[in-house]
């Protein structure tokens, strides 16, 4: 049902070639989605063969024009955009040492510019662009990935800021477009476990989601056609698992983290 819900649908993922943004991009591309990926590293992804990687630095601007100009060139539209774009989970372990849970006076610089700057402004360009076209046709979902860090301390101050920004960013977001016919949320997951968080060997995995059930979410939400139901809200990828039936790859469906559990 969801598939041939999103057939004929485009959508854009960016930061797709690995974690989430791999996951997403492969999951509308298996509902049915024509999908655009981006990424630096694009071209070395593991993605299906009918994803259309364009390689692009979302520190560029002038390469989000590009893209956002083929898109228009080539599909003429977009009803989805889901911004994995992100910095700052590289290098968790530095020089031997775990230092994503050091204090925020011993935090390195290149991980603000990287959460701030390859994060949040980069969702935020990318939006910029999508809506324009979503406005024009008067119909799309843009989603921002954030995390319960916008909401309690997690140990690390600049995730914390950066991810409150996204979704302040995206409630104002949604004010503004309701009227267009645009939705947008912020999509918050569990503990995924992407390269990063496997490579690092400090996370308790029992209750972790794969990449592919956070496209998973966004899939479900793309092919409601009461999507607007979600506007301005915070979402739970599990807790969506709960309301529209899908489960993990593996057929199990994750427990939604809470505030305290998070």
């Amino acid at each position: 049902m969801t598939e041939a819900r999103l057939r004929g649908s485009v959508a854009l993922v960016t930061g797709a070639s690995r974690g989430v943004g791999r996951g997403v991009a492969s999951a509308l591309a298996d509902a049915g989605a024509t999908v655009y990926a981006t990424g630096r590293n694009i071209a070395r992804a593991d993605l299906p063969d009918g994803v259309i990687r364009v390689r692009c630095d979302h520190l560029r601007d002038e390469d989000v024009d590009h893209l956002f100009e083929r898109i228009r060139n080539e599909s003429d539209r977009l009803d989805m955009l889901v911004s994995c774009a992100w910095g700052g989970y590289e290098r968790m372990v530095e020089g031997g040492r775990f230092t994503w849970t050091d204090p925020f006076w011993e935090q390195p610089a290149w991980r603000w510019q990287a959460m701030m700057d390859a994060g949040v402004r980069s969702a935020f360009i990318a939006a910029q662009q999508a809506a324009r076209l979503m406005v024009a046709a008067r119909r799309g979902l843009i989603v921002n990935l954030s995390y319960w860090a916008a909401r309690k301390p997690m140990g690390n101050v600049i995730y914390g800021v950066s991810k409150a920004a996204t979704d302040k960013m995206t409630g104002d977001m949604a004010h503004e477009l309701a009227a267009h016919g645009v939705t947008a949320v912020s999509l918050y997951p569990g503990l995924v476990r992407t390269e990063a968080v496997l490579a690092a060997g400090v996370f308790d995995l029992s209750n972790s989601e794969s990449p592919e059930f956070i496209g998973r979410a966004v899939a479900a939400m793309a092919a409601d056609p009461d999507v607007a139901r979600w506007n301005a809200r915070v979402v739970i990828a599990a807790e969506l698992a709960d309301h529209y039936g899908f489960t993990d790859v593996d057929g199990k469906r994750p427990r939604p983290l809470t505030r305290e559990g998070a």
